[in-house]
């Protein structure tokens, strides 16, 4: 498809995270926009401000008559997350559409530019963020379609003229494999989406894949450890290619020294928390250094990363009270967060609202949500974030509360949650998970702040 014909453009779940930044981009060149999605949310407001139609009843009538006729100029983009029996979906389709994935659109878009492609099953938000900010730094205007809120330029997507292009590429639904980057980084192969997969040897043969899609001239980075047999490795205190040293904190912030073949960045500071932060900065600046960028440029970008909106986000950070708010959802995303919130206070008692996502994934890991939960000192469960997905008997959040071996965990609804933290005001909260969780920030900020 050549997409410089497209003159309208329709999104069906157009209030996702990675739909969104395709909706604002088409928007961006002054292309008729519009989609539906199944709720407002304050993506979507944020999309209807900026001049984007959003429809929130899956009826076909409420598509504008200007997309109602199969055209060359009509683009109609859909997630792989909309139910198969969407009326609106199944309008396109029966009117004769070339219905295509969000994340077709992005390896069509990426064909004519310089692209880094950011993968892994967990990590990749945060790395394509700070590749995207670390460039802007080092004066490349690197356009990126991200899957988070840049804390740093408040968007999940960048306009720029370099030609270079950053992207999440999402291993959901085998979506990563439309592309064929310049860069390739991948953070994480853990086993996940097990309900598309089957299994973690089908996900590593996906990621495999994707590895070996680089242009001709390309170059792959990865985490050490990982079932790849040719790249640059990375992570921290190990012996990669690239690596970190020499992890300090110092007023709760880190420090780390970087080594890749004869260069070495000694004493980086970096806005983030977390060796797991720290393992994805070695893999930017490894990405980062080989387009060009200085020395200069990534001490300041790295001191300057504000992260990703819902990744370790801090909400309330006072003398009294601690509130940060993370994304995570995967056992090793738990662990992850849990571990750096320790390195940083050690001596407080943590709280966390946890908030599992997906039936299936709460079934196939709930052994280790288990393991790893039991970690905090005080844990509020509510009932399980369904996504895409119908009940599966026997699988609720009372039954992984049951396998969790402390004393103080119990499941409770949103409302319950509030009170809690409202009577006990916890110095030390921390909510997880990538539901709807998020609808309690505000109200906990709220009263952490004026606790």
């Amino acid at each position: 498809m050549e997409l410089v014909n497209i003159k309208r453009v329709y999104l069906i779940g157009i209030g996702g995270i990675g739909m969104s930044g395709l909706a604002r981009y088409f928007h961006h060149l002054d292309l008729v926009v519009c989609g539906y999605d199944k709720t407002s949310t304050p993506l979507t407001k944020t999309l209807e401000a900026e001049g984007i139609k959003v429809s929130y009843e899956d009826v076909s009538t409420l598509i504008p008559l200007s997309f109602q006729q199969k055209s060359e100029d009509t683009l109609v983009i859909y997630t792989p997350a909309i139910p198969k029996n969407s009326e609106i979906l199944n309008f396109f389709i029966d009117k004769g559409f070339r219905l295509y994935k969000r994340s077709e659109v992005l390896g069509i878009l990426s064909k004519g530019m310089q692209t880094i492609a950011v993968a892994g099953t967990h990590g990749k938000t945060t790395t394509s963020c700070l590749i995207a900010h670390l460039l802007r730094v080092g004066g490349i205007d690197c356009a990126a379609f991200l899957g988070g809120i840049s804390a740093n330029f408040n968007s999940n997507v960048l306009f720029g003229q370099s030609g270079v292009l950053v992207v999440e590429a999402d291993e959901y639904d085998r979506s990563f494999l439309t592309l064929h980057p310049d860069t390739s980084i991948i953070t994480s192969m853990d086993a996940d989406h097990l309900d598309i997969y089957g299994k973690k040897e089908q996900l590593e043969a996906s990621f495999q894949q994707f590895a070996h899609q680089l242009k001709s001239d390309g170059f792959l980075i990865y985490k050490l450890g990982l079932p790849l047999t040719s790249g640059i490795t990375y992570g921290v205190e190990v012996a990669a290619s690239a690596k970190a040293q020499n992890i300090s904190i110092e007023n709760h912030e880190f420090y780390f020294d970087y080594h890749f073949e004869e260069k070495a960045l000694l004493n980086l500071h970096l806005g983030l928390p977390g060796k797991h932060n720290v393992e994805n900065a070695v893999a930017a600046i490894t990405a980062v250094l080989k387009m060009g960028v200085s020395e200069e440029a990534i001490r300041a970008g790295l001191a300057s990363f504000k992260g990703v909106k819902r990744r370790f986000e801090y909400l309330v950070k006072t003398e009294h009270h601690i509130y940060i708010d993370d994304y995570a959802h995967h056992p090793e995303e738990l662990k992850a967060c849990f571990q750096a919130v320790r390195a940083l206070y050690p001596h407080q008692k943590l709280t966390a609202i946890f908030q599992p996502h997906l039936f299936s994934r709460t079934r196939d890991f709930a052994d280790e949500f288990a393991e790893v939960l039991a970690t905090v000192d005080e844990l509020l469960l509510l009932e399980i974030y369904p996504a895409r997905e119908l009940p599966i008997p026997g699988v609720n959040s009372q039954m992984l509360a049951e396998k969790i071996a402390m004393d103080k965990v119990r499941v409770c609804g949103k409302e319950e949650a509030l009170e809690m933290v409202k009577k006990e005001k916890p110095e030390l909260l921390l909510t997880v998970g990538a539901g709807d969780i998020d609808q309690l920030v505000n109200p906990l900020k709220n009263i952490l702040q004026n606790a």
